[in-house]
């Protein structure tokens, strides 16, 4: 064969080659929502080559050889998917590949605080979710209440309102604990005399999930809701026997036993949450007085759920709280008093509430009726004065939700009551009060366009002795793409005066006189807030999201507790108003078993008043908070964490120190129970360890601002059995 004739063959080998090439593409969608998921990739097993899809899920891999080739399906938190196809294709539209989410990574979450059946993803109002292995994440730092779960989140900030007693609130950008209504299944068992303790009361194993809205929500919920909104939501039964036991021991002398059953049995079912939570009297500082109080809590909350029907369904519910805190001198604490060492605070509380839930379904649509009534004592004892009240609160509302794929509405009535009865211990007068509020509601949620979701809602409340409450409020959700959406809402709210306030509390309500609706009026507010979401994949393998929040809430004629010349306080609204501004930037980083968490808020309150601005005290202009967790599936879970905080304006006008928070957490996991281990605040941040929390003597001490921890490095340890 001549070299002519070998190059004539090898060049038509070469053109066959050419055409054996072929190019294959297709269009990766979730199996059960049909979206488009972007980053996916597809991979020919055994090569190098593959694709990532585009914004519509299309993607396409070119030079594939002819016969038959196996192409691999993947995308974070999916099942991974694998196919054979026959080259050349006779195929000539792009492949319908659908990946299935993985179990329990990505199932749709349903909010029920915006009283809607859509999920997460396509309500307008921002809405921020705390899911069921987060709290169980939380838990191992804090088994016995809530008050670290929600004081790490962006914006959201517990403020300790006793040094010696634990007592704490939550704020929201920069607003007191007041205008914060927290809700335990859409029912308002936390207002009132009964606001300083029930953080502190309430731990987290038996919540399924925790919903929080920042800005404005008083027209879904009434009065209270200025700064935010938070709902606890309780787990319901199942088929599938739950039965969870938690017990923690710390180094800061306590420990906490948890334990929560749930079983559904045809037509009956019923959950039992109890917990036992006991300290003794801390003081890591060595300054006499308790960093953590000595207390003990009894908690018992059974419920019955009946299923009637597909259509008809009822809970009913009892809660049971009773609890002895005891803090201050820590020889007092200790019994070992005497006429130096007796400086005491005091707190026995007694609450008993009832929780009734109907729903019936005709057609399309849903009726509601919903009662509480909760009982609240409590009794407070420093040296040489006392105070005890009762609070006997009612709730009653019945709604009616119905609506289709495009448009969604509610509407309802409520009744509120909220009766506080103080017990006569001296000559001060009561501080006695009846507040009942009637309210109507209506709420829609329209569908517009494939890029444009709007809510609107109207709220219209009387409240006795101070008037009539238009509460107007819209937001609305733009899907510019599958990366990227925006939420954009405002609303009005407001607050009826009561006694129960941060200022008050601190001073454990001594020499405050009552309120009354002839020299007090409502608190009234407006504002909105603004936030741009973008998640994308980085290469094959990282998922990267971000969300930017801008906010603004202007308050006007704020209540404030003033000191009179006859040395006693008032409530006064004030000629003036408080506005609170700011940002806050979450992002999160995913990468194999490794996640990212990095947080920035940025604070900016002041009160105006008489042609002044001053900052508001307690809040933080930034904050910093950044999580890096490892997760190996039922195996390991290991988190490291840091939050800085900046320095801060005190109530007596100087400035408290900027400090860092870190812990460490791991946890090992079996089939049936889990061991973990936990280093908080590990660098030691302690105020008591750069400024001072009292003046005065050990015998009468009076306390500065708390704004920073008072319990420093803890080292706590448990185990979680599931049975």
């Amino acid at each position: 064969m001549t070299t002519k004739s070998i190059l004539l063959l090898l060049a038509a080998f070469n053109i066959s080659s050419v055409f054996a090439q072929n190019t294959f593409e297709a269009i990766i969608t979730d199996s059960e929502t049909q979206q488009p998921l972007i980053g996916a990739t597809a991979v020919l097993k055994g090569t190098t080559k593959g694709s990532t899809a585009n914004l519509e899920g299309l993607l396409s891999i070119e030079n594939i050889p002819d016969g038959k080739q196996i192409i691999v399906f993947s995308y974070i938190g999916y099942e991974t998917k694998s196919d054979t196809f026959s080259f050349p294709l006779t195929h000539t539209e792009p492949f319908q590949i659908e990946l299935n989410p993985k179990a329990g990574e990505l199932e749709e979450v349903v909010i029920s605080s915006t009283r809607s059946t859509r999920t997460i993803q396509e309500i307008p109002t921002r809405m921020e979710f705390i899911g069921l292995e987060e709290l169980g994440e939380k838990a191992n730092m804090k088994a016995g209440d809530i008050r670290m779960l929600l004081s790490e989140s962006t914006g959201i900030q517990t403020q300790v309102t006793s040094a010696t007693s634990g007592n704490a609130s939550i704020r929201i950008q920069g607003l007191d604990g007041r205008y914060t209504q927290i809700l335990k299944d859409g029912f308002p068992l936390f207002s009132g005399a009964a606001s300083g303790l029930g953080l502190l009361q309430t731990p987290p194993l038996d919540l399924k999930q925790v919903e929080v809205i920042k800005g404005s929500a008083s027209t879904l919920y009434g009065g209270g809701a200025i700064a935010g909104l938070i709902n606890l939501i309780s787990k319901t039964p199942s088929e599938e026997r739950d039965l969870l036991f938690h017990l923690d021991v710390n180094s800061g002398k306590g420990f906490d036993l948890n334990g929560f059953y749930s079983k559904r049995f045809e037509k009956v079912g019923t959950t039992i949450f109890a917990s036992h939570n006991r300290s003794w009297a801390y003081d890591p500082a060595g300054i006499g007085l308790s960093a953590i109080p000595q207390y003990e809590r009894y908690v018992l909350n059974p419920k019955l759920f009946l299923y009637f029907s597909e259509k008809t369904k009822l809970n009913f519910g009892v809660n049971a709280t009773v609890e002895d805190r005891l803090g201050g001198d820590i020889q007092f604490i200790e019994g070992e008093g005497d006429n130096i060492h007796s400086y005491f605070e005091e707190n026995n509380t007694q609450r008993y509430s009832t929780q009734l839930s109907l729903d019936h379904r005709t057609g399309n649509g849903l009726f509601n009726f919903k009662n509480s009534v909760s009982y609240f004592n409590r009794s407070i004892s420093v040296p040489d004065y006392n105070f005890e009240g009762t609070q006997l609160a009612t709730f009653s509302e019945a709604s009616y939700a119905s609506g289709n794929e495009k448009f969604e509405w509610v509407t309802g009535l409520n009744l509120w009551t909220d009766h506080f009865d103080e017990n006569q211990l001296d000559t001060f007068q009561t501080r006695d009060y009846n507040l009942n509020t009637l309210g109507a509601f209506a709420q829609t949620s329209w569908k517009a366009t494939e890029w444009l979701n709007l809510e609107t809602g109207l709220r219209t409340d009387y409240v006795f002795d101070y008037g009539v409450v238009l509460l107007p409020r819209i937001s609305a959700l733009f899907k510019i793409s599958p990366k990227l959406s925006s939420r954009i809402g405002g609303g009005f709210g407001y607050k009826a005066p009561t006694i129960f306030t941060e200022e008050s509390e601190r001073i454990q309500f001594q020499n405050v006189l009552p309120i009354s609706s002839n020299n007090n009026e409502l608190e009234r507010s407006y504002g909105g807030n603004f936030d741009i979401n973008y998640k994308t994949i980085i290469g094959e393998e990282v998922s990267f999201s971000i969300n930017q929040l801008f906010f603004y809430t202007y308050l006007d004629n704020p209540l404030l507790l003033e000191l009179q010349t006859s040395g006693l306080y008032q409530f006064v609204n004030t000629q003036g108003y408080i506005d609170t501004r700011g940002t806050e930037t979450n992002m999160k980083i995913a990468y194999d078993d490794f996640k990212l968490f990095l947080g920035y808020t940025f604070t900016d309150a002041r009160l105006h008043q008489g042609g002044t601005v001053n900052e508001a005290p307690l809040t933080p202009k930034h904050r910093i908070n950044s999580v890096l967790f490892y997760e190996v599936e039922e195996k390991w879970k290991i988190g490291l964490e840091a939050y800085y905080y900046s320095p801060q304006k005190l109530s007596d006008g100087t400035t408290g120190q900027q400090y860092v928070i870190a812990g460490f957490m791991a946890e090992k996991l079996w089939e049936n129970f889990s061991i973990y281990l936990n280093f908080e605040n590990f660098l030691d941040a302690r105020q008591t360890r750069f400024d001072t929390i009292n003046t005065g003597t050990v015998t009468n001490p009076v306390f500065r601002d708390i704004y920073a921890p008072l319990d420093g490095f803890l080292i706590n340890g448990g185990i979680k059995l599931k049975l």
